[in-house]
C-alpha cells in the first residue's frame, strides 16, 4: 500500500511544519498541504492547521512511499516524461486506501514535484504527460487549459460509422444522490460545452465494429464515451454507457468482473486509447505517439482471433 502510517518522535515542542520541512525535507508549500490533509496526529487527535504544534513525544504522520515495478516512461525530455499507460492503472490514487497508481512510478523516479499535468479514465490506455518540476507543470498545465495540446484518442465503436462526426453537446454531471453514480456524465442543454471531433478510420463486418479516431477540442470528464453513446455508437467494452442502472452502480463499487463486462458490453476492458499528443514547449514542437498496438489490444479484449 503505497500510503503508509509512521510512528514518529519530537524531542521538543515544535511546529508541525518546521518538523516536516527540517526533519523530513519537505518543501514548505508541500508540508502545509499534508497537515491540512490531516496527515499527522498525536495522542488521537488530528492536527489540520499549518501553524500548529507537535508535542514533545511520539506522534503519527501518514506518508507516500512510492511503490515501482519498474515501468518507465516511454518518452524523456529535459522538464517532462510521456508515459503510455495500460488499460487498468489509475493515474492518481482516489485515497489513501488506494493501491498502485502511476503516481507511484512518477515519484519513484523522479521526486515529489514531478506530477501528471492531466489524467485518464482508468479504464482508458495510453499517453499521460508528466511534468517534472513545478515550473514546467505550470506551463503544460495552462497549455492544457487553454487547449493548444492536441490529444487524439482511438476507439473501437460498435456499429458501421461510414462519415466524420462533429459532435457538439453540452455535458452535464448526473445528479445522484449515490455520489459515486453522480460521477456519471450526460447530454444536457444545462450542461457545458463540449466539442468532439470523430473520424472513422476501419469498419470490422465480422464483429460490426468500426476503430475511429477521437479528437476532443474540450476536456470535459467522459467526453468521448459520451458524446460517441449519444450518437448510438458506444465504444465497445464501456462498462457505464449504454448498461442499466444496477450494472453501472455495480461496476463503480467493483463487483463486475472482467467477464461480466465482457458479457454486457461486448468487451473485457473500454476500447478507447489515448494515441496521440502534440503542443509546443519553449520553441520546440512535439509530436509524440503511442507505441501500443491498440488493434491487437482491441481484438484480443473481444476475444476475437486474428485471421493468419
Amino acid at each position: 500500500m503505497p500510503f503508509v502510517t509512521k510512528k514518529l518522535h519530537s524531542p521538543i515542542r515544535q511546529q508541525a511544519l518546521s518538523f516536516l520541512m527540517n526533519e523530513l525535507g519537505y518543501s514548505r508549500s508541500e508540508a502545509q498541504r499534508l497537515i491540512t490533509r490531516g496527515r499527522i496526529s498525536q495522542n488521537g487527535t488530528v492536527m489540520n492547521e499549518q501553524f500548529g504544534y507537535i508535542e514533545e513525544g511520539d506522534f503519527e504522520f501518514i506518508c507516500f512511499e512510492p511503490l515501482s515495478y519498474g515501468f518507465k516512461p516511454m518518452f524523456v525530455a529535459n522538464d517532462f516524461v510521456v508515459y503510455d499507460k495500460p488499460n487498468g492503472l489509475c493515474v492518481h490514487p482516489n485515497s489513501r486506501k488506494s493501491g498502485y497508481s502511476l503516481n507511484d512510478e512518477i515519484k519513484h523516479l523522479y521526486g515529489n514535484e514531478a506530477n501528471a499535468t492531466h489524467r485518464i479514465d482508468q479504464e482508458t490506455s495510453g499517453l499521460v504527460l508528466v511534468s517534472l518540476n513545478k515550473n514546467s507543470e505550470a506551463v503544460l498545465k495552462r497549455l492544457f487549459s487553454e487547449w493548444r495540446i492536441t490529444k487524439r484518442y482511438l476507439a473501437m465503436v460498435k456499429g458501421h460509422l461510414k462519415e466524420p462526426l462533429d459532435i457538439n453537446e453540452p455535458l452535464l454531471r448526473n445528479d445522484h444522490p449515490n455520489l459515486l453514480v453522480s460521477m456519471v456524465v450526460k447530454v444536457d442543454s444545462a450542461g457545458k460545452v463540449s466539442r468532439t471531433l470523430i473520424k472513422p478510420l476501419r469498419y470490422f463486418p465480422e464483429s460490426d465494429t468500426t476503430l475511429v479516431e477521437a479528437s476532443p477540442l474540450t476536456g470535459r470528464t467522459h467526453q468521448i464515451r459520451v458524446h460517441l453513446f449519444h450518437v448510438k455508437h458506444p465504444i465497445v467494452g464501456d462498462p457505464v454507457y449504454g448498461q442499466d442502472q444496477a450494472d453501472i452502480e455495480r461496476y463503480i463499487r467493483k463487483e463486475l468482473s472482467r467477464e461480466d463486462i465482457y458479457q454486457k458490453s461486448g468487451a473485457t476492458r473500454l476500447l478507447l486509447h489515448a494515441h496521440t499528443l502534440e503542443f509546443e514547449y519553449s520553441g520546440i514542437s512535439y509530436r509524440i505517439i503511442s507505441e501500443r498496438d491498440f488493434s491487437a489490444e482491441c481484438l484480443e479484449a473481444m476475444k476475437i482471433n486474428p485471421r493468419i
